[in-house]
């Protein structure tokens, strides 16, 4: 019995820190620019192209977030079935 309230504990500090990391990267601003794009392309003529390359880095850095996300849960899942066939 006092194995399974561990594994409860476990299970619910893990959840928390998933929750946890989900809420820090909503709050993260999406205005990624190096300052090399930004001094080529500063000026009223240039905006949206400022736009669209902001666009492609903020688009460029989700990829990788997403793919840890998904193989974390696909781990998650595979241990989580370990545990109910055991």
């Amino acid at each position: 019995m006092h194995t399974k309230n561990k594994i409860q504990n476990l299970n619910s500090k893990f959840q928390s820190f998933i929750l946890g990391i989900c809420f820090f990267f909503i709050g993260i601003s999406a205005s990624a620019q190096c300052a090399m794009c930004r001094a080529a392309l500063s000026g009223d003529s240039n905006i949206k192209k400022a736009e669209a390359v902001n666009d492609g880095i903020v688009y460029l850095m989700v990829i990788p977030y997403l793919l840890v996300l998904i193989i974390g849960y696909l781990i998650y899942r595979m241990y989580s079935k370990k545990k109910k066939a055991a």
